[in-house]
């Protein structure tokens, strides 16, 4: 993996899902192929209407979600999908994700051990 996102995965960490609720709104889109209903995504992530409706307009700019607003019967359904090229661009997020955080660990257990992420003991190396 490390190949594909190059020696910065940095900066595939998309700002559009780097934001805590969109990160839910996508994650909870993730699993259902059939999408969620406004009011099942707003319980899942616990948002308000207002938030959860700001939110959907900035991922629906970004073309990660398609919503679709009919009526059932006489009242208003409104369903948010994943469209394909938000499901592509998420899970790429999701691996520059984990990758960051893989370097950030194994960093960390360098410096644990003494060893600085340059190659040299570091000072407070426990002997």
């Amino acid at each position: 993996m490390a190949e594909a996102l190059g020696d910065h995965p940095y900066g595939a960490l998309q700002r559009v899902f780097h934001e805590p609720n969109r990160l839910a709104i996508m994650s909870a889109l993730g699993g259902a192929a059939k999408g969620l209903s406004f009011r099942e995504l707003k319980e899942q992530c616990r948002l308000t209407d207002g938030n959860l409706s700001r939110h959907l307009k900035t991922l629906e700019e970004a073309s990660a979600v398609r919503i679709n607003k009919r009526f059932v019967g006489t009242r208003p359904r409104t369903t948010v999908y994943l469209t394909d090229a938000g499901r592509r661009e998420f899970v790429a997020y999701l691996q520059a994700l984990e990758e960051v955080f893989l370097r950030a660990a194994e960093a960390m257990e360098a410096e644990e051990r003494g060893i600085s992420i340059f190659g040299k003991v570091s000072d407070t190396a426990q002997v």
